[in-house]
């Protein structure tokens, strides 16, 4: 079985000097391996064939079978690294906490720690007869959401 480790190192050894990111790294007991990428604009095709031809040679089929794809993460799948999220920093999305609260709101800031969500929600003012809407800040820590999705509009 390939060592995950050391593939993951050699993937972001090749990612150091882009402004690519790995988000994702699975590697099965079959050799099956999935890497996910992704970029602050988007991810290039020729940038994915390159990285699969760098893996391949750094990593012989000969010496060990498998099978490997690259690519980068889905337009609507969870956001898995904090790059993401600060590459989606002013878009809607939608996330689900791990008490089962499900939000939708803007994506005000991310950091290394966490990640701040705007949610428009009602508030009865004191002294007002009909409540108002105000977004209000709501701050996560990575480890606090099941999952955060991008919302698709068209």
């Amino acid at each position: 079985m390939i060592d995950n480790q050391a593939l993951k190192s050699f993937i972001e050894s090749r990612l150091a000097d882009t402004d690519y990111f790995l988000t994702d790294l699975t590697v099965s007991a079959a050799n099956e391996i999935v890497v996910e990428v992704d970029h602050p604009e988007a991810v290039d095709i020729d940038f994915c064939i390159e990285l699969t031809r760098a893996i391949e040679q750094a990593f012989p089929r000969d010496e060990e079978d498998y099978s490997l794809e690259v690519g980068s993460a889905g337009i609507t799948s969870p956001l898995k690294v904090a790059a993401q999220f600060a590459k989606n920093v002013g878009r809607e999305v939608e996330l689900l906490t791990c008490d089962g609260r499900k939000l939708k709101g803007v994506l005000d800031s991310a950091d290394a720690d966490g990640f701040a969500v705007g949610v428009e929600t009602k508030v009865r003012k004191e002294g007002a007869k009909r409540p108002v809407t105000e977004t209000v800040s709501h701050e996560f820590r990575y480890a606090d959401v099941k999952w955060v999705k991008p919302v698709l509009k068209f």
